[in-house]
């Protein structure tokens, strides 16, 4: 009874069409809680109440579908989009009046739309790119903060009579720093500092060369380069690699020696 029991749940986990309920239901939670920050009449309070109840309970079946699914329970709690999947399920289940913790519900029950990363895998690579991306992210990020404190330096020290409100200290100046990175209007600070120093537009050139230009492409190509080596564990996954394909090309050789000597007995 079990087994026939597990057997279909599996089978309905599985289906294309279960799957795509699952999306529409996440897009319905994301459009629900969206309609919650306008002011709505009663009744579409009350539509929005048991959309709410309805999707608790859906999500609620969604992962005790999985983890019955799941062949070693103990591996399920093992994957990070379990763990955040059931966390949020569970905390949605929080009742959100009258309820000390109604704030924590309602901020959960934002986070349900996250649920879409976990269910469709090309968002998952995205992120699990990213995530893996961060230790050597982390490197360039340093030498970028490392330019900006040295050019915010030097500009608060050149420019801070020019207009204190953008060159005041280093803190505001690596604000300007970044306004300049961006691009927002960067021009028009340029102009005020080369009516006193001509040549200050060497700073600015060389300032946007570094970051806009040298440090933003390294992030650029080392999220790039990391997401195609996820894109390739994702196609690889399943297949045999090679020291597994040496060992059985070892066993077949033995199991043919076996067969000869069988033969000449």
């Amino acid at each position: 009874m079990y087994q026939n029991t597990k057997a279909a749940f599996i089978k309905l986990k599985n289906n294309k069409f279960f799957e795509l309920s699952v999306i529409c239901v996440i897009i319905i939670s994301a459009l629900e809680i969206g309609a919650k920050t306008y002011s709505l009449s009663n009744t579409a309070v009350s539509i929005t109440a048991v959309l709410d109840t309805f999707i608790t309970l859906f999500f609620l079946f969604e992962i005790s579908l999985r983890f019955i699914t799941e062949e070693h329970k103990k591996n399920f709690f093992k994957s990070a989009w379990n763990v955040f999947d059931t966390l949020v399920v569970v905390i949605s289940l929080i009742p959100i009046n009258d309820s000390e913790m109604a704030l924590l519900a309602r901020l959960v029950r934002v986070f349900r739309v996250l649920r879409m990363i976990s269910v469709v895998p090309e968002l998952r690579i995205l992120i699990n790119s990213l995530i893996k991306a961060l230790p050597q992210l982390g490197y360039v990020v340093l030498l970028m903060f490392i330019i900006f404190y040295i050019y915010a330096a030097i500009g608060s020290f050149m420019f801070n009579t020019i207009n204190p409100k953008l060159w005041g200290d280093i803190a505001i100046s690596m604000l300007t720093l970044f306004r300049v990175m961006t691009f927002e209007d960067w021009t028009d600070i340029q102009y005020e500092t080369m009516e006193v120093y001509p040549y200050s537009w060497i700073y600015y050139m060389t300032f946007i060369f570094f970051t806009a230009f040298a440090f933003l492409n390294m992030v650029i190509g080392i999220v790039v380069n990391v997401m195609e080596e996820e894109h390739s564990k994702e196609k690889n996954k399943g297949q045999p690699t090679l020291g597994e394909l040496k060992q059985e090309i070892t066993e077949l050789k033995s199991l043919i020696l076996k067969l000869d000597e069988k033969k000449n007995l």
